[in-house]
């Protein structure tokens, strides 16, 4: 497997503009295909987002939102949909709604889904890969939390944060009564819709994770329906103390996600996957380093669909 680095002196090698960008699409192209052979000749998809290379692009532009459906639907278009779906998945996440919507669409087309994660899948990408049969992941490969993002004040703060605050200044103020007013300037910020609003968001994006687990990838197994809400809790509030106060950008590795029960395939069994896979993800980074691309949905058979910036 060629490095990010050997990749990228390649591409400088080639004597014009026009052969730089044959020659990168050639090769993404061709690395997608044979990702697709690996791995019995499923259909590949590769969703993915310029977020480490672009940081200081508007957030909404790269993340999960309900546009992405338009980009799934035109490159699934003409696919042998009973061969399955090999997902390849790098984001920082979304919105949970354009989530579910994206997640029905493909469940729709797809009796059998796997996700594969090179390095990122946080979030709503957590979220899509709950919805999977099984999720491939290799040892830099990471979940993170599902907790909603709520706006606050002009700040982007979790709904599950919001609640503790309040219960945190409801069991100070319970125990010694002059804990009040050093909350009274921050209580009316809590107010009761807001609360509700994030109790509503935290129960709805577990219910659809649990729902997806019990039908999916805990389909058939002993008591599946409280497995699935006890895995969709643990990525949504974390278990036990020392997770309970994280942070929504925490990792969560391959060997936590087993820990839960999840089906989880080790990346590194198969070393020729390995390589196509990561050779895929170096080469995606590489279009995002070197065009406006902030969004790309590909596949093995050549479609692909460009949100530039």
């Amino acid at each position: 497997m060629p490095s990010w680095t050997e990749l990228l002196t390649q591409l400088e090698a080639q004597p014009s503009d026009q052969e730089k960008n044959n020659w990168l699409i050639d090769k993404f192209d061709a690395s997608l295909q044979n990702v697709s052979k690996l791995r019995n000749s499923r259909n590949v998809l590769l969703y993915g987002s310029a977020f480490l290379q672009k940081p200081t692009a508007p957030q909404i532009l790269l993340q999960i939102t309900h546009e992405e459906i338009n980009g799934f639907m035109s490159v699934i278009h003409g696919m042998d949909c009973s061969k399955g779906l090999s997902l390849i998945m790098h984001t920082p996440g979304g919105v949970t709604n354009a989530t579910e919507t994206i997640v029905s669409y493909l469940r729709s087309k797809f009796s059998d889904i796997e996700v594969i994660v090179p390095t990122f899948a946080m979030s709503a990408g957590t979220m899509i890969s709950l919805a999977a049969d099984r999720i491939i992941m290799g040892r830099q490969s990471q979940l993170g939390p599902i907790d909603p993002q709520m706006p606050v004040g002009g700040r982007i703060v979790s709904a599950i944060a919001i609640l503790d605050q309040f219960e945190r200044a409801k069991k100070e103020i319970s125990e010694d009564k002059d804990q009040a007013h050093l909350w009274a300037p921050i209580l009316p910020s809590l107010g009761p819709a807001l609360l509700q609003e994030a109790q509503n968001a935290i129960d709805y994006s577990e219910q659809i994770v649990a729902d997806w687990l019990e039908r999916y990838m805990f389909s058939g197994a002993n008591n599946a329906k409280q497995k699935a809400l006890d895995v969709a809790k643990h990525f949504s509030r974390g278990s036990g103390d020392r997770l309970k106060k994280k942070s929504h950008g925490r990792r969560i590795d391959s060997n936590e996600a087993k820990s839960q029960g999840l089906k989880i395939e080790d990346l590194e069994t198969d070393q020729n996957l390995q390589d196509a896979v990561l050779t895929a993800y170096h080469l995606l980074t590489i279009i995002f380093e070197k065009t406006p691309a902030l969004k790309i949905i590909a596949s093995q058979q050549g479609k692909r669909w460009v949100k530039n910036g």
